[in-house]
């Protein structure tokens, strides 16, 4: 069998789909797409929430939290991709106070539950018709993403 020809042993292979993702973590260029998704996460949540807050009349103050906290994971998401200081800095403060808030949400939405008529004893209609319980979750995915994000290696 004749040997293959230089060119052939120079060239990588090329990566489809779960292989090429593999790869772009080992070589860093996840944490910089991470960084980015979580600033459009961040973005994305806080409109959605501000929609859902506005139609209960943002009844309590508390309801402006992760709002306002919408704009700042786009900041430190959007900062993180550029600069790999923010990356391990602001991107992951951010993310933590992200990730507060949710668990925060969570907690205020089971207490909204429970004042509604009947509260956990009516279980069934008023996780339907009260606060949606587990949707404060959503936001602290992308909290997630960003504490993710800020302990994987950047590409050099």
């Amino acid at each position: 069998m004749a040997p293959a020809p230089a060119s052939d042993l120079t060239t990588e292979p090329v990566l489809h789909g779960i292989d090429r993702m593999v790869r772009n973590i080992e070589t860093g260029r996840f944490e910089r797409s991470l960084s980015a998704l979580t600033a459009a996460g961040a973005l994305v949540a806080a409109v959605e929430i501000f929609f859902e807050h506005d139609s209960a009349s943002f009844g309590n103050k508390l309801m402006w939290v992760p709002v306002a906290m919408g704009p700042v994971g786009a900041a430190a998401g959007i900062a993180g991709f550029f600069s790999r200081r923010m990356a391990k800095t602001a991107l992951p403060v951010a993310s933590a106070a992200i990730v507060v808030v949710g668990v925060q949400g969570v907690y205020l939405h089971a207490r909204g539950i429970a004042q509604k008529p009947g509260g956990w004893r009516n279980a069934r209609y008023n996780l339907e018709m009260g606060p949606p319980l587990l949707a404060p979750l959503l936001v602290t995915m992308v909290g997630g993403m960003g504490l993710l994000a800020a302990v994987l290696r950047r590409e050099q």
